[in-house]
């Protein structure tokens, strides 16, 4: 088997030996997959600074609201597993253009709502295409560029991952006061039009795999299983405790579904299931896979709070609090090339044991929140958390599919996003949870009366003892991270890795 370096065009760039970079090739490949997964993250916090706008013009209320962004992300689990089947099945590219496509008329429509559960139904379809997008985009990236450099191509791909949540607040914001709501869902038409005709001229023809049969039953267990799983998550901050029976109905019907998943992907007959378990045998991608589920349970989770901080405590309207949050972006950005380019040539390992440090360091900072924090302090958190971050998340990824073969990329890809966004969900659940009981313990819940002489002094301190347990759950990442590879991670195509096929 030849390994994913070995298409006409990386064979090209590699024959001057000399040179480490990319090709213009790759480079070109890169800018389409930012520019899709610009558009799908920044809609997953774009929608975010919105909702006070959407219970005023739907006449709702904030747990109804919160289902514009609940649908999307309900979406996304349902269709991310579906993905390496029909990348396989169909070929990356003819299913990017479909992806781009169906985000960008769902775009349209979410515009064109005249209601909300409309508006959910529309974000639904936008979801669609718009979980397809990331992974789809490291399927296409790791083949055009070759394993060996995974860890260069996911600081590229990580670029949108971490100015997304900044820069969603921003751009809101700003559309949303400088001309209506329905602009953040409008200008992703344009984007759309133009990231269709990039891929259509840059990436590279499809050469599907037909003979590859689908996993119905995977699919009847597995998409419903995730979406009803967290769809009952999702209901926790809704109803303030897990003890309710919406929320222990859905969720124990998705776990049940979700489990049974499971020996089925693992029978010996099962030769093409769904989600590909049997590549948990590869030791790399399984302490990647803690480790990434470990810090999104805390990104997610924070990054939550920070933007909720300033605009309730410190009453900064939702564009100044977006801007409160670029020095994060900055920080992630100044590390996250450089952490690529070392985890290619020594491993993962040590980059990420030194960006967890870094990441504890700053969120600390964070646990120790008033009313009154100066805010030269808060910013310097940010920047120093954004250091960390951009040392940690990618180098992960980069260990999970450094050592896949060319075969199984689609489907390691997929692996990597479902247990992304079910560690998500799970982590923003139960941070909205602990931050809402720690306000009610304060009495600042809706219609309560406060309890103490200061209300917002209680209310920061609500806020600063959640984020010790983000900082708690980063810390704990350094348990697995001490297992991740340390030198640099050959893959002589993958032969003596036990992959299960």
């Amino acid at each position: 088997m030849t390994t994913a370096v070995k298409t006409p065009d990386a064979a090209d760039a590699a024959l001057p030996a000399a040179d480490e970079g990319f090709s213009k090739h790759v480079w070109l490949t890169a800018g389409v997959i930012v520019l899709g997964a610009i558009m799908s993250i920044l809609d997953m916090t774009v929608v975010s600074v919105a909702q006070q706008k959407f219970i005023d013009v739907f006449h709702s209320n904030q747990a109804q609201v919160a289902w514009t962004v609940t649908g999307y992300t309900l979406a996304l689990a349902a269709v991310i597993p579906l993905t390496g089947w029909a990348a396989d099945r169909f070929g990356t590219k003819r299913l990017y253009l479909i992806a781009i496509a169906a985000f960008a008329v769902g775009s349209a429509l979410c515009a064109a709502a005249t209601t909300l559960p409309m508006l959910v139904a529309f974000r639904v379809l936008q979801g669609l295409g718009g979980g397809m997008l990331m992974p789809l985009g490291m399927t296409i990236m790791t083949k055009a560029a070759g394993p060996d450099k995974v860890g260069r191509i996911m600081a590229v791909l990580g670029i949108p991952m971490m100015v997304g949540p900044i820069a969603g607040p921003i751009l809101g914001g700003w559309l949303i006061d400088a001309a209506s709501w329905q602009w953040i869902f409008l200008i992703n038409i344009p984007v759309g039009i133009a990231a269709f005709v990039y891929s259509l001229a840059v990436l590279e023809k499809d050469d599907p795999k037909p003979s590859e049969s689908f996993d119905f039953v995977g699919m009847l267990l597995l998409s419903p299983g995730l979406a009803t799983l967290l769809y009952g998550i999702s209901s926790i901050p809704e109803k303030g405790t897990f003890f309710t029976p919406k929320v222990e109905i859905f969720t124990a019907i998705g776990a049940v579904l979700t489990i049974a998943f499971i020996p089925w992907a693992l029978r010996k007959k099962n030769i093409h299931p769904l989600m590909d378990l049997r590549l948990f045998k590869n030791k790399e991608m399984t302490i990647a896979a803690v480790s990434m589920t470990l810090f999104m349970l805390a990104f997610m989770g924070a990054s939550l709070l920070f933007p909720q901080y300033f605009q309730f405590v410190r009453h900064e309207n939702s564009l100044h609090a977006g801007l409160m949050l670029a020095p994060q972006a900055v920080g992630s950005m100044l590390t996250m090339p450089i952490a690529g380019i070392i985890s290619d040539k020594r491993g993962p390992g040590k980059v990420v044991l030194v960006g967890i440090v870094v990441t504890v360091a700053g969120l600390a900072m964070f646990s120790m929140l008033t009313d009154t924090t100066p805010y030269w302090y808060l910013l310097l958190a940010l920047f120093i958390m954004g250091l960390g971050m951009g040392s940690t998340m990618m180098p992960i990824f980069s260990a999970a599919l450094a050592t896949l073969r060319d075969a199984t990329i689609a489907r390691g890809s997929t692996l990597t996003n479902i247990i992304q966004q079910v560690a998500a969900s799970i982590g923003t659940a139960i941070f909205a949870v602990v931050l809402t009981n720690g306000l009610r313990a304060k009495g600042l819940g809706q219609g309560m009366t406060p309890t103490g002489t200061n209300p917002l002094h209680d209310m920061a301190h609500a806020y600063s003892s959640t984020m010790w347990i983000a900082t708690i759950l980063v810390a704990l990442v350094f348990i697995p991270a001490l297992f991740l590879p340390r030198t640099k991670i050959e893959n002589p195509d993958a032969a003596n890795i036990p992959m299960g096929h």
